[in-house]
């Protein structure tokens, strides 16, 4: 089994903010990410595919089929964006990173096996929302 990894960049803006709690809770629990003006993020996202080897190419997947699919399905819909008020899989939902990389998961696990001719599949995303803040998903 070989693990492929693509690192995608972005940058967004959201505000964590739960509209059942009053303003002070919020800001007791969200802190400076409840501002009513929103505040922004350089995002960088770490797809990994784990897979076989295709003997004729040497590939797992050919990482431009999917740089392609990421930024299809989800860089082009975020980046630059309010993530609250913009991005149609974002509506209704909290935009902490936990969520985000869940729903980013969404977007593309149906698709690795049709790029990567059924040698693959998504086996883990990490999002960073800073140098030290990260989170990581595996579809669980």
């Amino acid at each position: 089994m070989v693990y492929i990894y693509r690192k995608e960049h972005f940058n967004a803006a959201h505000k964590l903010y739960n509209e059942n709690w009053s303003k002070e809770e919020n800001e007791a629990v969200f802190g400076g990410c409840a501002n009513a003006n929103w505040h922004g993020h350089n995002y960088e996202l770490e797809v990994c595919l784990k897979g076989t080897i295709d003997p004729e190419t040497g590939f797992v997947v050919n990482l431009k089929d999917l740089s392609k699919l990421i930024n299809d399905r989800i860089i082009d819909k975020v980046d630059h964006k309010n993530l609250n008020l913009d991005v149609d899989f974002m509506k209704g939902k909290a935009t902490s990173s936990e969520v985000l990389v869940v729903e980013f998961w969404k977007q593309i696990c149906d698709e690795i096996p049709a790029i990567s001719d059924n040698r693959a599949v998504l086996h883990s995303l990490r999002l960073y929302e800073t140098p030290r803040n990260f989170v990581e998903y595996y579809g669980e």
